[in-house]
């Protein structure tokens, strides 16, 4: 347990370090799941070896003789103390995160409050040009008339195609769980930033595929970003990277590598894998102490 406790918390500043860096190597959906299901991985692995070194301090639960012979101290007082403060930070903020989010939904909902149920598009009278994923069931697009009047009618075909990709792939439930990861482990708030990039990248892509022309989706995502004021509460189009995002339209698209996707996985199960063996190192130490 001495060391395998530790090696969720030191993957986890791997994989916020090399993450979204392996990231750039595959395709954006590949990368934005690989990326989300390693830190939800990670982040579980090291809420749990958190919660195992915060209980070494049931000093009554573990006791100190056993068979004439001192047990070994799984570790010292104050780590174990630093520990119980970090966890408890910790569901500070994912709780934090939780209420940030359903309080966002509501407000997108209100916006999208008056339209019969299978109403897809929703325009909403404002001079902010601005668009948004509103998921739900159904899911709904909102945009404003500011927006729409920005663009020329292939772009708008452009827009509605890549929010309309956010609600078909789930986009949302991407970015929410890799909030949540980062909430639990703020060193994974690179692979939250990475991911919340990669969805609207994978969101371009979809986007650039259904209206069939690369440098007319580019020429939409920068004419938005040029009118747009930008929001953070929700998957927006003209947001995360533009430059970055149009420079990549301009490019051909990129390749699906499995061991970039395979190796960002690995470093979530190892984090996994540790986490276990911690615990059952602290249970061979409980069941010896009990003996």
């Amino acid at each position: 347990m001495r060391i395998d406790v530790y090696t969720p918390l030191l993957l986890s500043l791997l994989l916020g370090v090399a993450g979204p860096r392996l990231a750039r190597f595959g395709t954006p959906a590949a990368a934005a799941r690989a990326l989300t299901g390693a830190a939800v991985l990670t982040a579980g692995a090291s809420l749990w070896a958190l919660a195992l070194l915060t209980a070494t301090l049931a000093g009554e639960a573990l006791p100190v003789v056993a068979h004439g012979r001192a047990l070994p101290e799984p570790v010292p007082d104050v780590v174990a103390v630093l520990a119980l403060l970090l966890l408890a930070v910790a569901v500070g903020r994912i709780v934090g995160a939780v209420r940030a989010r359903r309080a966002t939904r509501r407000t997108l909902r209100r916006l999208c409050e008056g339209h019969p149920p299978g109403t897809e598009l929703v325009v909403a009278a404002s001079p902010r040009p601005q668009a948004f994923a509103v998921p739900g069931d159904p899911g709904r697009i909102l945009v404003t008339s500011a927006m729409l009047a920005a663009l020329r009618p292939a772009e708008r075909r452009v827009l509605l195609a890549h929010e309309r990709a956010h609600l078909t792939h789930r986009h949302a439930f991407y970015v929410h769980a890799a909030t949540l990861a980062a909430a639990a482990n703020p060193l994974l708030l690179p692979v939250r930033g990475a991911v919340a990039y990669l969805v609207e990248r994978w969101a371009d892509e979809q986007a650039a595929g259904a209206v069939g022309d690369r440098r007319t989706t580019a020429r939409a995502l920068a004419r938005a970003a040029l009118v747009s004021h930008g929001a953070d509460c929700a998957l927006q189009f003209a947001d995360r990277a533009v430059t970055r995002r149009i420079a990549a339209l301009q490019t051909t698209p990129p390749r699906r590598l499995r061991p970039v996707a395979a190796a960002i996985l690995t470093v979530g199960a190892l984090a996994a894998l540790g986490a276990a063996d911690a615990t059952g190192d602290l249970l061979s130490l409980l069941t010896a102490g009990a003996l």
